[in-house]
């Protein structure tokens, strides 16, 4: 069946997506969500998310804000199940929310969904897609007297959140690093960093294995907006916890679309615009004087690589790879786009025999790669649906490589001899390491370590 016929049959056979009820759980060890949706005549689901307590208590805590915050969770968990049948009418039943709440998530939903709806062949509108109606009632909050300086740092094991960890000025006594479903790798970076179990948040999702089956079965299937949910998650721990940030690692490099002409991008939720969007709901809906930012924004990939590039201490554990984190240990692929880009990025710094060190080979030897190459230098049909750097940088990183091997005498390798061959070199005089993006949400104490961070060659 084609994916965009799927689409219009599974909207006619099933109508309804209900969002029936959540929960909120706590005993010695942990805090538990619980969520049930039901898409009507197909499935019920209940996912779970565990946060450990470490420092967090729910008792003298606001109730009714918990709660609020606790149901906003669920209505970016949703969008895991309903993309199954995209089923036209939502229907919530465990609480409310106004016109401007609900275009506010329609708006996440679509974009966020823009790479799912364009690798199906799904043609619809952010009118048309989902019709959104309330049946539960308003919760009250008031507005939250100032929280504790302090931060919440969520880390995935990759550069970018080690580059935040190494160059944010955190006390290791008081902020969190936290993380969802942490795997070795991710509990060893945020140890080298200089952070003991109680200052490490866990988070464990348990997705309904119902999910799992219909998406095995031939339903709507593809990438969410998962950043969203951090988002969201770990405004809600540091609400508990008392701290005022959650400082993310997410670079200038995430807003740029994947398919040129077009507003699809991978990283929408990752993005400068989301930033603002989750900034101002939180700030009026949620209510926690939490401020939620980050940290990298004024800076590119390729920047954040060249910092990274000075921290060995990570080299031999950081991971990034999406389909090597599937394996028993996570691992480098050395096949997909991700892979070839953080090589790519990191090769003016570390090209070759440290690089090599951590891929354990030459991927600018590895033919079977050029498609992808081509695609991360802009030179193919779309940027790969990834979370990978611009073009420019690509291609800046690219000629400057080549332009220090020849200088050096050394030999090329296959993919860069065949860039210089059939594209050339760009010009590489005006060293774009240097200059900071100024759509950023951070303060001038906050810049300043930033720049002393990339000036420091």
């Amino acid at each position: 069946m084609e994916n965009s016929m799927k689409f219009n049959e599974l909207r006619e056979k099933y109508k309804e997506f209900i969002f029936e009820d959540y929960s909120i759980k706590e005993n010695e060890s942990e805090i538990i969500l619980e969520y049930e949706f039901e898409i009507t005549g197909c499935a019920k689901f209940k996912p779970t998310i565990k946060i450990l307590k470490k420092n967090m208590k729910l008792k003298d805590i606001n109730e009714n804000k918990i709660k609020n915050m606790a149901f906003n969770i669920g209505l970016v968990e949703l969008i895991s199940y309903w993309k199954c049948t995209c089923s036209p009418k939502v229907i919530i039943k465990c609480g409310f929310l106004n016109k401007e709440q609900i275009d506010w998530f329609k708006k996440l939903y679509f974009y966020g969904l823009g790479e799912l709806f364009y690798t199906n062949g799904i043609k619809t509108n952010i009118d048309e897609f989902m019709e959104i109606t309330c049946e539960g009632k308003e919760i009250d909050i008031e507005n939250e007297v100032d929280l504790q300086e302090g931060y919440i740092v969520p880390i995935g094991g990759g550069k970018d959140s080690i580059v935040t960890l190494e160059t944010l000025n955190l006390d290791r006594t008081k902020d969190f690093c936290s993380m969802v479903n942490p795997k070795p790798v991710m509990l060893e970076c945020a140890k080298i960093a200089g952070f003991d179990n109680e200052h490490i948040i866990e988070m464990y999702r348990k997705i309904d294995s119902k999910l799992i089956e219909l998406n095995n079965e031939g339903y709507i299937n593809g990438h969410t907006p998962f950043s969203s949910l951090l988002a969201f998650l770990n405004y809600f721990v540091a609400y508990i916890t008392g701290k005022k940030y959650v400082a993310l690692s997410n670079e200038n490099s995430a807003n740029e679309t994947n398919v040129m002409g077009e507003k699809i991008n991978h990283q929408y939720s990752k993005s400068f615009e989301f930033e603002n969007d989750f900034s101002k709901y939180s700030e009026k809906y949620l209510k926690g004087n939490v401020k939620y930012f980050s940290f990298l924004r004024p800076l590119s990939e390729l920047q954040i690589a060249k910092i990274f590039s000075r921290l060995k201490k990570y080299h031999q554990v950081f991971k990034s790879c999406n389909v090597g984190s599937k394996d028993e240990k996570w691992k480098w692929c050395c096949k997909c786009p991700k892979c070839l880009f953080v090589y790519t990025i990191l090769s003016p710094y570390l090209y070759k025999d440290e690089l090599v060190d951590i891929f354990k080979k030459d991927l600018f030897e590895d033919k079977s790669l050029l498609n992808t190459f081509i695609e991360l230098i802009g030179k193919g049909k779309n940027k790969p649906f990834e979370c990978v750097g611009t073009f420019e940088e690509v291609n800046y990183a690219v000629s400057t490589l080549i332009l220090k091997l020849e200088s050096e005498r050394k030999d090329i390798p296959y993919l860069l001899k065949y860039y210089k061959e059939s594209f050339g070199l760009i010009d590489t005089s005006t060293d774009i390491t240097k200059r900071l993006c100024k759509e950023n949400n951070l303060t001038d104490e906050q810049l300043k370590r930033l720049e002393r961070a990339i000036n420091c060659d």
